[in-house]
This record gives structure tokens, sequence and C-alpha cells, in this order.
């Protein structure tokens, strides 16, 4: 029979097993904290850098998104809750998204504003349409390796959609992705067509069931201050009006009667009243009165930076689908960053009423371009 080992030596086996295992979790700990201490420094110095004062509201998100840091590098690398913001335009919501995809230290991350990822979820799903699980297939395809998704600007409008939503939060859940959602509305506000609402109720349960739902607020718009946007090209571009010949000449525009030049975008052919380089000019009826599409504006921000619409309308005079596509449109071309050139007969508020549910968000993005009027 082995001897046993003195009493003396086994003890000193435990202790220094203890100290290795006491050792590797006050790494992980520290780990952990230095994960939620990285985020709060990150928003700190980005608000100090950009001249603001964070609202209440807004700390308590950065909080929260701390601790979700702190659980994602922690000992167990767990999945925190999911988190949906939400509140008016310009409160801070993408400000918030942006700083944590960028803040966090991890390669698997994706941040896409949700028109352009139901875009290619379409057009994955369509490709896929053979296979058993064409949703399961796709999002294999779109996220790969992804543990943290953001979607900036959520909402629906659209039954069909919703439909597709309810699946697509169920999948993302059970993938175990951390999900961030920024929307102008609460999850009981989405799809407020009383005639669907109660079927996205499913949703909006999961919602509220499997994340953490944030509103927020404070009494700025953000995006009405004056400040200086010399790294955005969207916020560089030009509200024109009553756009006169003299000004289209000064400022290099197409002329009103412009003759119209085919483009091909995926299966159909637009319209546009320039098309040079990387530029591109439409008029309204081009892009909104026309049966376009999400994806047609996408494809076009691939293959255009500079964009010139010409002849905008009276808002509350067209109808919700077309004023909506023109909510469609600026949402694409503020996400994707690219120059416009507006023009109108009116000034910009007159032309910007109307009654489509997301037009307030619409009026703040385009009351960031500069003014050109002509001369008294």
């Amino acid at each position: 029979m082995p001897a046993r080992p003195p009493e003396r030596s086994r003890l000193s086996q435990r202790l220094s097993g203890l100290r290795r295992l006491f050792g590797k979790r006050n790494l992980a700990s520290a780990g952990h904290c230095a994960s939620a201490q990285s985020i709060r420094d990150y928003f700190r110095l980005k608000a100090h850098g950009q001249g603001y004062t964070l609202s209440h509201s807004q700390q308590r998100v950065i909080d929260c998104m701390a601790q979700q840091a702190g659980m994602l590098f922690g000992p167990a690398a767990q999945t925190p809750p999911s988190l949906y913001l939400h509140g008016a335009v310009g409160r801070g919501k993408s400000w918030l998204l942006d700083g944590f995809f960028q803040a966090l230290p991890i390669q698997q991350k994706q941040r896409l504003h949700f028109h352009e990822f139901f875009a290619r979820l379409h057009q994955g799903m369509f490709r896929h349409r053979e296979q058993e699980d064409a949703l399961a297939a796709t999002l294999d395809e779109l996220l790969q390796d992804c543990r943290v998704l953001c979607f900036d600007e959520f909402h629906v409008h659209d039954i069909g959609d919703a439909m597709l939503i309810t699946r697509l939060y169920k999948a993302l859940f059970q993938r175990g992705i951390l999900l961030l959602v920024t929307s102008n509305y609460p999850p009981e506000g989405l799809l407020p067509n009383p005639l669907y609402h109660a079927r996205f109720k499913p949703v909006i349960d999961l919602i509220n069931a499997r994340m953490q739902v944030m509103e927020v607020g404070g009494p700025h718009d953000y995006r009405s201050q004056a400040r200086t946007h010399a790294h955005q090209l969207f916020t560089q571009g030009h509200y024109v009006w009553p756009a006169t010949p003299a000004q289209r000449l000064a400022l290099d525009l197409p002329s009103r009667d412009a003759a119209p030049q085919p483009i091909t975008v995926g299966n159909r052919v637009l319209q546009a009243r320039l098309c040079e380089g990387r530029r591109v000019g439409f008029t309204f009826n081009d892009l909104c009165e026309q049966p376009t599409a999400v994806m047609d504006y996408l494809e076009l921000c691939r293959r255009f930076d500079h964009w010139i619409i010409d002849e905008l309308p009276e808002l509350d005079e067209c109808s919700i689908a077309i004023q909506q596509r023109f909510i469609n449109l600026i949402d694409v071309l503020y996400d994707q960053d690219k120059h416009l050139t507006l023009l109108g007969r009116q000034p910009l508020h007159e032309s910007l009423a109307g009654n489509a549910i997301d037009l307030a968000r619409t009026r703040s993005r385009l009351g960031q371009l500069a003014e050109v009027r002509e001369p008294a």
C-alpha cells in the first residue's frame, strides 16, 4: 500500500489549488470590472469631446450597457439581456448605440440600420427559398459568428413584415445573440394600425420578456443644436428654395427640365435627371411616386455618394404610401451618410407637413441641412 502523504503536504496542495482557483476568479472578476468601466469611460470622454452633458436617462442606459459588457466578458461569459431603447427624435439613441458598438473590444459584432438588415434578410430568404429553413440559412450567412447585433431605427408598419420580424426575433434569441435596438416607439407603439396591432402582440410580448426596455428622454433635440459635423457628409448637404435657374447654375445642379436618363437598379429601370461619376439626381416623382423600395435606395447608395432630389412637393398633399417612401429614402441616405441636395419651391417646414407616423424623424434629419434661399 502506498504511503499516505504527510498531512502538511496535503494541506499545502489544497491551499495551492485554492490560490490558483481564486486567482483565476479574481482575474475574471477584474476583466469583468474593466470591461464595464471601459464603457463608462468611453462615453464620458466622447460626451466631453463633443460638448455634451449626459441626461439622467442617457446615464442610466450607459450604466446598463456597462453591465452588459461586464457580463459578456465576465467569468461565465454569459449573454446578458438584450436592450431596447426608445424615445423622441434627437435624444441620443443612435449616439448611445454607436458608442456601445465602437467601445466593445470584439470583432464578432454588427451594427446595421434595420432597413438595411431587413432588405438583406428578404434577399437571402429568396435565395435560400428551396431550403427547409430559409430564415436559418440566411441568418447563418448574414451573422456568421456574430455575438452582438445592433439595429438602429426599428419600426414596423406592414403586417407582412411583422410576421417575419416575430420569427426573426425568436431566432436571434435562440442563437444567444445580444440584441440592441433603437426605436422612436415603445414596444406597445409598434405597428399602431388597429387592424393589425393585435397580430403583432406576440413580438411585443417577446420584446418585453427578453429585452430590457428603456426610454431615452431629456428636454433637448441634439440634432437641432448648431454644431460642427465635419466628419458627416449628410449634414453638409443643402436645402435649396425656391430652386431658381440662377440657384441651379450657381450650385451646378441640373435644370428643372433636364431629360430623364435610365438607370438600371436590380431588375428595374429608374429615371434619373443626372448621372455622372458618384453624383446622381432624381425628381421626387422619380423616386417616391413610383413603386420603389428600400432595396433600390441601398443599391443606389453603393453607387453614388452625392444625391440631388428635385421638386419636393407639399407632403401633406401626397398619399401616406408616398410619404412613407420619402421617409424611408431619407432614413437610408442619413444612415449611409450620403451628401444630399434637396430642392423645393417653399421653406422646408412648409413642405414637410404631413401625417405619416415617422415624419418627425425626417423633419429632424432634414433640419440639419443648410438652407440656401434666393436673396430677397
